[in-house]
């Protein structure tokens, strides 16, 4: 198992270095400039050229790269331009272990991992109540289709979940919106547009839960499709084999036979999508999040490339990378311990 995880972590590290290399190269590659504009109209040549040689993005492209995964690494060499930026650091001369620096925002000056502190657990809260309402909803319709196989309402289950995975996360956004924020706004006291949370009259930041109804709607639409999809076919495929009948020969009711022996052993493909759609949310919430106004990374990482922060771009997808990465071994580990069967070695 430890050998397992090990492995799969490398593997998921050299997927991040290869991201930054790919991303850092793109960049590059514009004609634009992020310092000059992040200056704005307060720039000159030589402001743009200090401040250049201060962030050592004077130096080679291969250069600027090592010296961001230098910053990034929470054990890294002490030679970096930004190492008099690291935070919590044992210097051990040449090793420093440290706090990951990300960088600062050529548009606010703050620090990206501030950032992500405050945009991560926003973003997290609506992908993981979305991917809770596509779970149960999804389950219980994909085993209400299988249990009335080829009847209208296996057929009536099947439309609505095409129907709903046909619709992309940001028009579903839009119609929500519209429908019951707009329109019936008055009766629903839904707001078109709003945050996790709010400035109230003395300036405290309060809580606006009912910001999330919408948006945690149309994230969630898609994966039920799918999670419908997933427990219908696997529902029917375990229903068919012998130890499900050999349970209703010895007189078991149909609720242990359906759920305690079925249920159970047709969830591991569905978790599979589970865990991936957990992943895939936490960046499909960028849409969404535009739609809404909701101030997460989605948000954040629109405004970064409107205004081309560098800084804040590379530490987004850096972290949607990991997450992926992480989902991934933990849905491997989830999967093993559903199904007695499988087995995880290194």
């Amino acid at each position: 198992m430890f050998r397992y995880i090990t492995k799969r972590l490398l593997y998921g590290l050299g997927v991040m270095i290869a991201i930054v290399f790919i991303i850092t190269t793109i960049i590059n590659s514009s004609s634009a400039d992020a310092i000059e504009l992040s200056f704005g109209q307060r720039s000159n040549a030589e402001t743009i050229e200090a401040k250049k040689k201060e962030l050592g993005l004077d130096q080679a492209l291969i250069v600027q790269q090592w010296n961001y995964l230098n910053d990034i690494s929470p054990i890294s060499l002490n030679s970096s331009p930004n190492a008099k930026h690291y935070d919590n650091i044992i210097n051990l001369g040449v090793i420093v272990f440290k706090t990951p620096y990300l960088g600062r925002s050529y548009q606010t000056n703050e620090k990206v991992l501030e950032i992500l502190k405050q945009k991560v657990p926003r973003t997290f809260i609506l992908a993981f109540l979305s991917i809770t309402l596509a779970t149960i909803i999804g389950i219980i319709i994909g085993v209400v289709a299988a249990l009335n196989q080829h009847t209208w309402i296996d057929n009536l289950c099947q439309m609505l979940s095409v129907l709903g995975y046909s619709l992309p996360s940001y028009v579903t956004a839009i119609i929500l919106a519209l429908i019951f924020a707009f329109y019936l706004g008055d009766f629903t006291g839904l707001n078109v547009t709003g945050g996790l949370t709010v400035l109230n009259d003395s300036g405290d930041e309060v809580y606006q839960w009912r910001n999330l109804i919408l948006p945690v709607v149309a994230l969630g639409i898609r994966p039920i499709g799918i999670v419908t999809q997933l427990t219908r076919s696997a529902m029917l495929d375990v229903l068919h084999q012998d130890y499900i009948r050999t349970a209703k020969a010895k007189g078991l009711s149909n609720f242990n036979v359906n759920f305690k022996h079925g249920l159970r052993n047709a969830l591991n493909p569905v978790v599979t999508s589970v865990t991936g759609w957990l992943a895939s949310l936490t960046a499909g919430a960028f849409f969404v999040e535009n739609v809404f106004s909701y101030d997460g990374l989605g948000l954040e990482i629109i405004r970064a490339l409107e205004n081309y922060d560098v800084p804040v771009i590379l530490a987004i997808v850096l972290f949607v990378a990991a997450v992926f990465v992480i989902i991934n071994i933990l849905s491997d580990l989830l999967y093993a311990l559903l199904d007695p069967r499988v087995r995880i070695t290194g």
